[in-house]
């Protein structure tokens, strides 16, 4: 089993919520004294301005504990402010601002990232890790370099991606296991220092930042592409196709038999020849893709509408009854 790590004066830089199980973990064995994060941002059709995940938590649960939220992390007096906490060492996730040799200059620092550098750096890695069809994903944890996550590796933990499983599940997961794999880490660092592996440069692929612009799906793709695509990119920015002129964000896909859905029922009424984006067994939510493969659609959400199994959505809207239904997708132009 291993160490844990002796209680230790931790200073903690992020913002999403992938970071929220770690820090909600160090605070519980380590003392938190400092917390860094991004600014508040409008959000919702308001426009109100709201706190990062991190900014909220720290202000919640972490009473008197300073918070910092600047619009630039890497100021001189910012940079005076952090060092000033004198804490034992840093843990960066998911901050979203580089941050400059000057602040680096302190104590031992960290970053904890979702995936298994030197594959997927960037913005993005878990849904890149779906996208490119890995069957295994992870965390790193790794030295803050001045080039984007090509620090040291100081150790890695693995998770299988399941057929079925959405980006927003993975991420839950891989969040979920930071805290054990950071702990070991703060172990060492007590120990014996930062000691880390250098990245193999040739095996590096990028995970580029998504946008809205990317919520799509190509029916005309094979139907494992279309899958890949559906359940990397939920819950945002999500995949949105047309039925009966109306949006439909398509939730989770497969294109393996589910439960009762065998091999045989699912192709009794499917056609070899039918059009991309052609429902071929409405009930089960089987459609045309290219190459004559076929998508299990699985959880779908109509607009204005609550996320619903296909089966749901299709017995509402008496789908079985209409044949010849046809989704649209396809690329942007």
């Amino acid at each position: 089993m291993p160490t844990r790590a002796p209680r230790m004066k931790i200073a903690f830089l992020g913002s999403g919520a992938f970071g929220l199980p770690s820090l909600e973990a160090l605070a519980q064995h380590h003392t938190i004294v400092g917390v860094v994060s991004q600014p508040d941002k409008p959000a919702g059709r308001g426009g109100e301005l709201t706190p990062t995940p991190i900014s909220r938590f720290a202000a919640l649960e972490l009473g008197s504990v300073p918070l910092l939220r600047p619009e630039r992390v890497n100021t001189p007096d910012i940079i005076r402010t952090i060092h000033a906490w004198n804490a034992d060492a840093w843990v960066v996730i998911a901050f979203g601002q580089k941050l400059s040799p000057a602040l680096l200059a302190g104590p031992p620092a960290m970053n904890l990232h979702a995936s298994l550098l030197p594959r997927w750096r960037g913005a993005a890695p878990i849904n890149h890790a779906m996208l490119g069809g890995d069957a295994v994903t992870g965390n790193s944890v790794i030295t803050l370099a001045d080039k984007m996550d090509a620090g040291l590796i100081l150790a890695q933990s693995r998770r299988a991606i399941e057929h079925t499983q959405t980006a927003g599940e993975l991420h839950d997961l891989l969040a979920a296991d930071g805290p054990a794999l950071l702990d070991e880490i703060l172990a060492r660092v007590a120990s014996e220092g930062l000691h880390g592996q250098a990245q193999d440069e040739s095996l590096v692929t990028l995970a580029p930042k998504l946008s809205k612009a990317d919520a799509w799906v190509d029916f005309t793709q094979p139907a494992e592409d279309c899958r890949r695509r559906i359940n990397a990119l939920t819950p945002w920015p999500g995949v949105a196709v047309t039925l009966d002129a109306a949006p439909l964000k398509l939730l989770r896909a497969a294109t393996q038999p589910q439960g009762d859905d065998t091999p045989a029922a699912a192709g009794s009424s499917a056609r070899a020849d039918a059009p991309p984006g052609t429902l071929l067994d409405v009930e089960r939510g089987w459609v045309a893709c290219g190459l004559g493969t076929r998508l299990r659609l699985l959880e779908v959400q109509p607009a204005g509408g609550r996320p619903m199994t296909w089966r749901e959505f299709a017995n509402g809207r008496r789908l079985a009854a209409r044949p010849g239904v046809t989704l649209t997708g396809g690329r942007p132009c």
